[in-house]
């Protein structure tokens, strides 16, 4: 472990020294840019606002001349939280409309579903959503969290600030939370937390009838030690889970939650008053009290037209991968894939917290890392912001990945590099 942490901070040593233009252009005139986010389904109350989120982006950079002396041109696609049609959907971007990146994906299943056709077909993917990590592809930039940038900051949090001692990891049941929630009991179990002291549930997505699982929870944290819950509960589920917290009375100051897919855009269709207090872990909330964050929330109303629309978190990670890409278009002169993926690493972007954000060679960002309370008005009260983290593809705490790291430069080029015995294993997804 400590060979590769070694490794991780000489690279950062070494890195830091549908459309609102269709018809508009002719199709040789403009670049063509992917947005791969579902408008229906499940997912739709999370990814609408990334939908949006890339128009107002692609129009502002329109505005300043667009790219290489053409306009970007949007095509939106919805996937419809079918994570089958999602690859379906990113070949059609890339084989028929001739897209030169795709901007897109929530749920770890869906990225994992498009992964080979980038591959494949030697495209680029920015995905904008925290994630389990234990992936790094040459076609895919992570713009969201890693496990280190999110969750083991946010338990860190609760054990030293809250002293909680017993746990309720809760996840929609599929690849995200599982594989996040072994990280997160390994890491537990590391600081010498009981196994009896862990309790893990998994529902489907969409669930709806809470109570039960509610009343465990209740039960579970009425055993004379301070107890959390860990949510990585995703999309419209989060609806009626929070809803039942607050019927049946746990309220923060008992077992607190914090959520790692909550965030302004969830909180914007609950009644929060029951929620005052719980917690989220991100890398940037709406709150953040920077000029830079000031000037996007009033661009974001302005194309909205609608003063009441929040910001959040995978807002800014799509901002930080669209800002990094136009950068590394601009530096290549081009918008070939082999040259943009050689010019992206190493390019720094604003973030919206007042710092900035570096593109490292395992395709992940160095982020802040923000604890935030729920607020009876839908924000949040940042209560803890740690400097920039280099997102660790590769989590320290399982065996089969400690001594592994990504490093997609040449000549390693290699996505799961060994530091134990010098050995590339291949491909790093």
């Amino acid at each position: 472990m400590k060979l590769k942490a070694h490794v991780t901070g000489a690279l950062l040593g070494a890195i830091l020294s549908t459309t609102a233009f269709h018809g508009a252009f002719a199709a040789d005139d403009t670049i063509k840019v992917g947005i791969l986010h579902s408008l229906s389904g499940t997912m739709a109350i999370s990814e609408t606002t990334l939908k949006d989120a890339m128009l107002m982006l692609i129009e502002e950079q329109n505005k300043k001349g667009g790219i290489l002396g053409k306009k970007l041109e949007p095509v939106v696609v919805d996937p419809a939280s079918d994570w089958p049609l999602f690859a379906e959907k990113a070949r059609e971007l890339i084989e028929k409309d001739k897209v030169a990146a795709v901007f897109g994906c929530w749920t770890s299943s869906s990225r994992k579903s498009v992964l080979p056709v980038f591959e494949e077909l030697n495209s680029i993917l920015f995905y904008p959503v925290q994630y389990e990590g234990e992936e790094s592809s040459r076609n895919i930039f992570y713009t969201g969290a890693a496990p280190n940038q999110q969750a083991i900051p946010a338990v860190d949090y609760l054990m030293n600030t809250e002293g909680v001692e017993r746990w309720v990891l809760a996840g929609t049941d599929y690849v995200y939370p599982q594989t996040t929630n072994k990280i997160l009991q390994a890491y537990l179990e590391s600081k010498g937390v009981a196994k009896e002291d862990i309790m893990i549930n998994y529902t489907p997505f969409g669930h709806s009838d809470w109570q039960t699982i509610v009343s465990d929870i209740k039960k579970f944290g009425s055993a004379g030690k301070k107890t959390a819950v860990v949510s990585t509960i995703n999309g419209d589920a989060n609806v009626p889970f929070y809803k039942e917290l607050g019927n049946q009375g746990i309220k923060a100051e008992d077992i607190p939650v914090v959520a790692f897919s909550v965030g302004e855009e969830e909180l914007a269709g609950l009644d929060t008053a029951p929620l005052v207090g719980h917690l989220a872990a991100w890398n940037y909330f709406q709150s953040v009290d920077a000029p830079v964050n000031a000037e996007f929330i009033k661009t974001w109303h302005a194309f909205t037209k609608n003063d009441k629309r929040v910001t959040n978190d995978p807002m800014e990670a799509a901002y930080i991968g669209f800002s990094a890409w136009v950068k590394a278009v601009e530096a290549a002169g081009t918008t070939d894939t082999d040259a943009v993926l050689d010019t992206i690493i190493g390019v720094s972007v604003p973030n919206l917290s007042g710092g900035t954000s570096t593109v490292m060679p395992n395709h992940h960002i160095t982020k802040p890392v923000l604890i935030g309370e729920i607020q009876a008005d839908g924000q949040f009260e940042i209560v803890q912001q740690t400097p920039a983290v280099v997102g660790d593809e590769w989590s320290d705490f399982l065996p089969d990945s400690k001594d592994l790291i990504s490093d997609w430069r040449k000549p390693m080029s290699c996505g799961n590099f060994n530091v134990a015995n010098g050995k590339c294993g291949g491909k790093g997804s």
